[in-house]
């Protein structure tokens, strides 16, 4: 878990690529894949990175929102390419696009809203929290290098609801890799969550039983957090139709605070 850890923070690390002299943008930067044993790149780590390479073009302002759309596959034995364009730099906000690219094309495609945190009032209507659950109920994901706990099983191929549940913390790490952290960890189980309501099939056929992909992943971040203390990460997925499966889910912390929420539309070809 270790080699994985710090193969995912240097991946993150991302590095600036000299651009244009004569064309100040985009702003390019280069970021390394993880060593996995997994046909295509994660999504996630596309995700994690394009948080990185938003936060490191304006870092006066911290990251509102991400709307990601998955155009193809990328290679693992390829760096990628993160293009940055800032389309709005105010005192306040500014908006972003990005894209995400390889020799044999663009990879992704995302829109970013930056912000300065403000003060106001905070009111907000969620489900109380569980408290963490016990270590009997540490449950290991591959592509997920800490700790993680959940009660529900994933590969059970009967029908359930397609809610799930899970606790988790990362090893110490500086709090501004958070977002980026989170943005990896939200793009695991949606397509599994969806599937614990259809009979016979589990997140671990893809590739056999059916086929699957991420096409598009949103992400809303509404209040700073540390990805070393514990997180709830609760999801459903209300929607399996048309060859397609749609889920969402919020980012909690263990006194309650909700401080991220997402949502993923993924394809889906069932037998």
């Amino acid at each position: 878990m270790t080699e994985l850890w710090n193969d995912l923070l240097a991946c993150l690390d991302l590095r600036s690529s000299p651009g244009d002299e004569e064309r100040p943008e985009p702003v390019v930067f280069e970021g390394s894949n993880q060593h996995l044993e997994y046909h295509r790149l994660f999504g996630g780590q596309l995700l994690g990175q394009f948080v990185r390479a938003a936060e490191l073009t304006c870092p006066e302002k911290s990251i509102k929102s991400l709307h990601t759309v998955f155009a193809r596959e990328g290679r693992a034995d390829e760096p990628v390419r993160y293009e940055i364009t800032r389309l709005h730099e105010g005192r306040t906000f500014a908006t972003l696009t990005a894209v995400a690219r390889q020799s044999k094309g663009v990879l992704a495609t995302a829109s970013v809203s930056m912000h300065v945190g403000e003060d106001g009032p905070e009111v907000q209507t969620v489900p109380s929290v569980p408290q963490v659950f016990d270590e009997s109920t540490r449950t290991p994901f591959s592509l997920i290098p800490w700790e993680t706990r959940t009660t529900t099983d994933l590969e059970d191929r009967g029908v359930s609801a397609p809610e799930f549940e899970m606790w988790m913390r990362t090893p110490e790490v500086d709090e501004a890799y958070a977002p980026a952290l989170a943005a990896y960890a939200t793009d695991l189980n949606l397509i599994g969550t969806a599937l614990l309501a259809v009979d016979g099939f589990d997140h671990t056929g893809n590739g056999t039983a059916f086929t699957s992909a991420v096409t598009s992943h949103n992400l809303w971040f509404h209040r700073p957090f540390r990805s070393d203390d514990w997180l709830l990460l609760r999801q459903h997925s209300p929607l399996v139709a048309h060859g397609r499966c749609f889920g969402r889910g919020d980012l909690l912390t263990e006194k309650g605070s909700l401080v991220a929420s997402f949502a993923q539309e993924a394809l889906l070809r069932l037998p």
